[in-house]
C-alpha cells in the first residue's frame, strides 16, 4: 500500500472508532458457548464490535460511563482433593471496549451466573449458585473484597438506583435477600414465590417482579412489606424479564410456550407475541423503544417494538446464545 493510502486509512480509523464507541444506546451481549461478547448499536440493530478472550460468559455488566465491561463465566476448574471451597477456580473478565480486548481477569471461587453493578461503578456483585453467596469485586482494587451469604442457589441481583440496597433471588429457598450495601449484611428476607430467578424493578422501585419458571408465573413483591401482592400467569418456563420505558409494562419471555408477554401491571391485561424457538434472555433498550429477546436454541436476537409488541428486526449472532445484556445510554 502507498504511504498516501495508509494515511487515509489511519485517518478513517481515527474517526470511525470513536463514532462506534459513542453510539447510544450501545448494547453489550455475552454469547455464552460462543466465547465472545458483542456490541450492538441499538439505533440500527447492527453488530459493530466483537470481543474475544472470554470463556462461556453468561452474566455481564457495564460501568455507568461505558468505559469497562465485566463478564462472568459458567466455567470453573474442578477443585483438587483437599482444596478449600474458597479456592479461586473461575474468573471474571475485565474488558475495555475502546481497546477492543480483555484487559485482565479477576479470580473468583466458583462459576458465576449473573452480575450487577452499583450506580457509582465501583462494586460488581456476582451470584455463585453452588456457593450460596454473592461475591463483591471492588473495581478500584481489581479483586474480590468479600462474599455475602444470601441463601441457597442465588440467581439474580438488583441494585437500587441510590446504591443503598441489593436484592438477590435465592432459587433454593423461595426468597429474596435484601443486602445493605453499607454494611454488606442481609437485613431482610422477602417472599418470592417458588424457585425464583430473574427479577426487575417497577419504575418507582416499590415492587420487585420475579420469575417463577416452574410455576409459569411472575410474582409481584412489595419492597415495603416483603410480601407477594400479585401473581401473573405467563406460560411454561418463564425466563427473561424487564420493565418498559413507561415504568409499568412488564416484558416476560416464556420458553415453553414460545411467547413474549407484555403485562400492564396496572390493569393486569396481557398481550403476547409468538416467538420461536424458546425465547430466553431479554432486555428493554431504554431510549430506543425496543426489547431485545434472545433464543435459547437459535443464534438470533429478536427486536420487538415496546409499544406495538411487533417484531421489527432480527439480529443474527455469529455463534452461541445471547445471555445477560448490558445497555450503555
Amino acid at each position: 500500500m502507498k504511504a498516501k493510502g495508509m494515511v487515509k486509512l489511519l485517518l478513517a480509523s481515527v474517526f470511525i472508532l470513536p463514532s462506534l464507541l459513542l453510539a447510544r444506546p450501545m448494547v453489550y451481549i455475552p454469547l455464552g458457548s460462543g466465547n465472545v461478547v458483542i456490541a450492538v448499536d441499538a439505533a440500527n440493530d447492527r453488530i459493530v464490535a466483537t470481543y474475544t478472550g472470554v470463556e462461556n460468559a453468561h452474566g455481564l455488566v457495564a460501568t455507568p460511563d461505558g468505559e469497562y465491561l465485566v463478564a462472568g463465566s459458567l466455567n470453573e476448574t474442578p477443585l483438587k482433593k483437599g482444596q478449600s471451597p474458597d479456592t479461586p477456580n473461575s474468573k471474571l473478565f475485565f474488558i475495555h471496549p475502546a481497546h477492543g480486548h480483555v484487559m485482565s481477569t479477576i479470580p473468583v471461587s466458583g462459576w458465576t451466573h449473573h452480575q450487577a453493578i452499583t450506580p457509582d461503578g465501583r462494586y460488581v456483585l456476582s451470584t455463585h449458585g453452588l456457593r450460596g453467596y454473592i461475591s463483591v469485586v471492588d473495581l478500584n482494587e481489581n479483586k474480590v473484597i468479600r462474599t455475602v451469604k444470601t441463601g441457597p442457589v442465588p440467581n439474580y441481583t438488583l441494585v437500587t438506583k441510590d446504591g443503598r440496597y441489593a436484592y438477590v433471588s435465592n432459587t433454593g429457598n423461595n426468597s429474596i435477600a435484601e443486602v445493605d450495601l453499607k454494611t454488606w449484611k442481609v437485613t431482610r428476607r422477602l417472599q418470592a414465590g417458588p424457585a425464583p430467578e430473574h427479577m426487575a424493578f417497577s419504575g418507582d422501585e416499590k415492587t420487585i417482579y420475579v420469575t417463577n419458571p416452574r410455576a409459569g408465573k411472575v410474582s409481584a413483591v412489595s419492597v415495603a412489606t416483603g410480601k407477594i401482592v400479585r401473581q401473573y400467569r405467563i406460560g411454561k418456563n418463564v425466563h427473561g424479564i424487564d420493565m418498559a420505558d413507561d415504568g409499568y409494562t412488564l416484558f416476560v419471555s416464556s420458553q415453553g410456550s414460545g411467547i413474549l408477554a407484555a403485562v400492564d401491571t396496572r390493569s393486569g391485561k396481557t398481550r403476547t407475541l409468538k416467538l420461536s424457538p424458546r425465547p430466553y434472555h431479554l432486555n428493554t433498550i431504554h431510549g430506543a423503544g425496543k426489547v431485545y429477546v434472545s433464543s435459547k436454541t437459535r443464534p438470533v436476537i429478536w427486536v420487538v417494538d415496546q409499544k406495538t409488541l411487533k417484531l421489527v428486526n432480527t439480529i443474527k449472532i455469529p455463534r452461541g446464545e445471547a445471555h445477560q445484556m448490558a445497555i450503555v445510554r
